[in-house]
């Protein structure tokens, strides 16, 4: 097996460390090749510290991190204020702002058990509460969370087309759909992206979906690259998780489903010893190897999680080390779905 290359990008431009960058599909912008998710720094993976959520933001835009993917319903709101904060202290100019909308909570942050709110009238609504909470005059990449199935895709992409010709977002990206609605979506107006989750673990975007997204010239940000924290190398079958968190519900992380996966950890940590890496930056450095029209998004909430997670976006993967991965991980060998069976139900990529 060949040993990884490591590429050289921390070179300095002005006071920000600067990191290979890649196109977000023929209509979107050019952004760092590994993005900032923060939905763990607000909501749904247990306490949170935002002093260094608050860091972790600093720490990622100087070294590099140019897109930072939020949604109007993380923490209710508290996720944009979270980032607007971090923002005062760096140039607003300087990131992507990438925002989801749709999902509707109730005070106590239970989320309604109704149909995703994406009507062209909540498309106006919603963005004008997300440009107030993140304190600035447009949003860079604005999409729906999920469909809802009453309501045509064209007329949401429509009013998200109205929206950016008035200068109010940049660009319009989709989230969990799958190849019929994305193809429905394009035919109205440019789509920048497609957010799915995709890692070793969740190979499904790669049947339809991905082949989809290349001949309509679309673009892709994966999350959940490390599966919640799976494939991070830092979960033990011991760990208990805290009140709040959602992997206690989660299939993956159940019973014997999380021994069976943690199996395939162990074989995937044994060949990023031989990498001279960790599991975490194997995890996602091979999302990233699946073409340059893929920017993984990592969840890191603490400046030592991401300085490991940027590590990633130097490691050069040999075929060789490819197929050791995909021997120890092959498509298809996760336990478990990726949500409950209630959640599975809502997205559109799963049909």
């Amino acid at each position: 097996m060949q040993e990884t290359g490591l590429l050289a990008f921390h070179t300095k431009k002005g006071n920000i460390m600067t990191i290979p960058t890649r196109a977000l599909g023929a209509y979107g912008p050019t952004v760092s090749a590994i993005g900032l998710g923060t939905l763990g720094m607000s909501d749904l993976y247990g306490p949170t510290d935002e002093a260094e959520s608050i860091a972790t933001i600093h720490e990622a835009i100087d070294s590099g991190i140019t897109l930072l993917d939020t949604g109007d319903f993380y923490g209710s709101g508290h996720n944009e204020m979270l980032i607007a904060r971090a923002l005062r202290e760096r140039n607003r100019d300087d990131v992507i702002l990438s925002v989801k909308f749709g999902a509707r909570r109730d005070p106590s942050g239970a989320f309604l058990p109704v149909p995703y709110d994406v009507t062209p009238e909540a498309v106006k609504d919603r963005l004008a509460y997300s440009l107030r909470r993140l304190n600035t005059d447009h949003i860079d990449i604005y999409r729906p969370s999920r469909l809802n199935p009453s309501i045509p895709v064209e007329d949401t992409i429509g009013a998200l087309a109205e929206m950016q010709q008035a200068g109010h977002i940049r660009y319009i990206g989709l989230s969990e759909v799958g190849p019929e609605a994305i193809r429905r979506a394009a035919s109205v107006t440019s789509i920048c992206d497609l957010q799915i989750e995709y890692s070793l673990l969740s190979r499904g975007p790669e049947n339809q979906i991905i082949p989809t997204l290349r001949e309509l010239g679309i673009g892709l940000t994966a999350y959940g690259v490390l599966s919640r924290g799976l494939l991070s190398g830092h979960w033990s079958a011991a760990r208990n998780l805290t009140n709040g968190d959602f992997r206690a519900t989660s299939p993956r992380f159940q019973g014997e489903n999380l021994h069976d996966n943690l199996r395939l950890v162990d074989a995937l940590g044994r060949v990023a010893e031989n990498l001279g890496a960790t599991t975490a930056q194997v995890a996602i450095a091979w999302v990233a190897s699946r073409g340059d029209d893929i920017v993984p998004l990592v969840g890191a909430r603490r400046r030592d999680r991401l300085e490991e997670s940027i590590g990633a976006a130097r490691l050069q993967l040999s075929r060789d080390a490819i197929d050791a991965i995909e021997q120890a991980i092959p498509a298809g060998a996760a336990a478990g779905d990726r949500y409950a069976a209630p959640i599975m139900a809502t997205l559109d990529s799963e049909r």
